[in-house]
């Protein structure tokens, strides 16, 4: 329970974008692994519609990821996240190149990223790491 303001699941379910786009993402990535990359994009752009919120079906996402707010976050295509990461709104996960390969951050367990900050290439931020708010990290942390 990471949301003191989220009094109840009847409040919750409804009414929390991050939470939709979780499930949107973990929809669009099963698409994404299957073939159906084309039906994944689609399912993606409707989450983003829908929340403000854009993470590309090809990120991997691991257990209790928490958005926070959630307006405003871009989750690149190779982007890895562990368990238990938070996200604040605002915040970009993103890469640096156009070449094929890994070009987006990938976040360990435990990571706390905050509102607007831009964490940018294909390097790992530690497990637990903080990141403050409105950082701009393009190195290992």
């Amino acid at each position: 329970h990471r949301a003191p303001a989220a009094r109840n699941a009847f409040e919750v379910l409804p009414c929390s974008p991050g939470m939709h786009a979780i499930w949107l993402h973990r929809f669009a990535h099963v698409l994404w692994r299957n073939g159906w990359k084309w039906l994944a994009r689609v399912v993606s752009s409707f989450g983003r519609w829908m929340t403000g919120i854009e993470i590309h079906p090809g990120a991997r996402i691991g257990r209790r990821f928490f958005i926070d707010h959630g307006m405003g976050i871009v989750i690149g295509e190779t982007a890895e996240i562990g368990n238990d990461v938070t996200l604040y709104q605002g915040v970009t996960l993103g890469g640096t190149s156009w070449n094929a390969g890994k070009r987006h951050p990938t976040l360990e367990d435990g990571v706390v990223v905050g509102a607007g900050a831009k964490v940018l290439g294909p390097f790992t931020v530690g497990a637990g790491a903080k990141i403050g708010s409105n950082a701009v990290v393009t190195k290992a942390v």
